[in-house]
């Protein structure tokens, strides 16, 4: 196996086994992390799926608590249908409800309800206490916004 020479060192530009090496901790880092944020952060103690955490945080966080579904699916990366089924789960536990949008049929809302905002502000005062843990704990102040703006400049520059 050959390896490019290391010029980050030198202060140039990182070598190809930098980049992935930069990128598999990455990978590692959240795999390692992510259980240990949501595993019995529901208000009865079980462990909440990434997904329903992510669609009810983003609707709890959200001015009048609704936002379309197709939005939705796709700030969570799942696939239209994928979604559909999860919010069929979501709905059928009462934390969401769907409502048509009157000026466009095509649009189709999620929103939480009050069962909903009740169960994801109790599993998002946990999930706080894990980040501070498990994150602001390792990194500090300086790396959570660090991270905060490495992570929204990969976004976006993902988005064109």
């Amino acid at each position: 196996m050959t390896t490019q020479p290391t010029q980050a060192a030198a202060g140039g530009t990182p070598s190809g086994d930098e980049l992935i090496t930069a990128w598999g901790l990455l990978h590692e880092a959240l795999n390692a992390i992510q259980p240990k944020l949501l595993g019995g952060i529901t208000p009865d103690g079980r462990d909440m799926a990434g997904p329903w955490f992510e669609v009810l945080i983003r609707l709890q966080r959200t001015p009048g608590h609704r936002l379309p579904m197709s939005r939705l699916a796709r700030e969570v990366s799942l696939s239209t249908g994928g979604f559909t089924k999860l919010a069929d789960r979501l709905e059928r536990e009462g934390y969401l409800e769907r409502e048509n949008c009157a000026s466009d049929r095509r649009v189709v809302y999620a929103v939480l309800t009050d069962k909903g905002r009740e169960f994801i502000g109790e599993a998002r005062d946990r999930h706080v206490e894990r980040l501070r843990e498990h994150v602001l704990g390792p990194l500090g102040e300086d790396g959570v916004r660090q991270l905060t703006t490495i992570a929204r400049t990969l976004r976006d520059s993902a988005c064109c």
